[in-house]
């Protein structure tokens, strides 16, 4: 009589699993037989990335992610509710780091703590009922050199969902959220504030400069701005951008391409999302 079991289908993870049959030395040896994997079908090309996405992120430092000094959305340890809460609703962020006289951070407030605040009477009552101070939470410090992966386990088992990040002089050179982690997996986690609307690929934001989405097609980058890049080998303006550089660019990075300046706006260490658009003067 057969093993009804070997009549059975296979689940993708017992394929999965058949793939090492040799022990792998190295990440790179679980990398070939991941995309080995996705080659024969067993695990579909969303999945892959997943997978690859994790390995990577054992790789990869604090530094690689995080998001720089200038870039952070703070507030002031002396500033009012008046003065501090049209920043917080412009940027639509949770948490924000405060800041003291010599710009050493005090600690961590959330959006969320102002809330009762927005509830009394008066703008007298909430001036002077209003203290950063006494919703101050203390702040999480990682050094740039932290392994992502290391990260994440602390952010799960602290609970914490951001950390401010310091260099070997112990200054603060930015922050980092549980998400930026994340995103390094499972790719761009977008919210219903994030730029990426579907119908809005092309955003002017002054004269002349515009955010563009890197998924933007070239045909409607061109018809937009008048431009004549080919798209016979690339079919977004992101493709082109990345074929420039002749890598993976980093966020603040530009590059003139014919009569036009890029400059990555948003990304990850496997694809830009933004870029802001000029035209060169002539």
């Amino acid at each position: 009589m057969s093993d009804d079991r070997s009549a059975q289908p296979r689940s993708w993870l017992e394929k999965f699993t058949d793939l090492f049959s040799d022990d792998p030395q190295s990440r790179q040896d679980i990398k070939v037989i991941v995309r080995e994997a996705a080659e024969r079908s067993i695990v579909d090309s969303e999945t892959l990335n997943i997978l690859e996405g994790a390995l990577q992120v054992s790789e990869m430092q604090v530094r690689d992610i995080m998001i720089p000094r200038p870039q952070v959305v703070s507030i002031q340890i002396h500033e009012t509710l008046q003065e501090c809460l049209p920043r917080i609703i412009e940027s639509a962020h949770s948490r924000f780091p405060v800041l003291g006289e010599n710009t050493e951070v005090l600690g961590i407030i959330l959006a969320k703590d102002l809330l009762p605040l927005l509830l009394l009477d008066t703008n007298e009552s909430i001036q002077n009922s209003f203290s950063l101070q006494e919703i101050l939470r203390p702040a999480t410090f990682v050094p740039e050199s932290k392994r992502l992966n290391v990260l994440l386990r602390e952010f799960r088992s602290n609970r914490n969902h951001m950390a401010i990040v310091v260099d070997e002089f112990g200054g603060v050179a930015g922050l980092v959220t549980i998400e930026d982690v994340l995103e390094q997996i499972v790719g761009e986690i977008e919210d219903e504030h994030d730029y990426d609307e579907e119908d809005s690929l092309i955003k002017k934001v002054e004269n002349d400069v515009f955010m563009v989405k890197a998924l933007t097609p070239v045909e409607d980058f061109n018809e937009h701005f008048g431009a004549r890049f080919s798209d016979d080998d690339f079919d977004t303006i992101g493709g082109i951008v990345v074929h420039h550089f002749g890598r993976m660019p980093e966020c603040n990075e530009c590059i003139h391409i014919d009569n036009w300046s890029f400059k990555v706006v948003n990304g990850t260490s496997r694809q830009i999302n933004l870029l802001e658009v000029s035209p060169l003067a002539n």
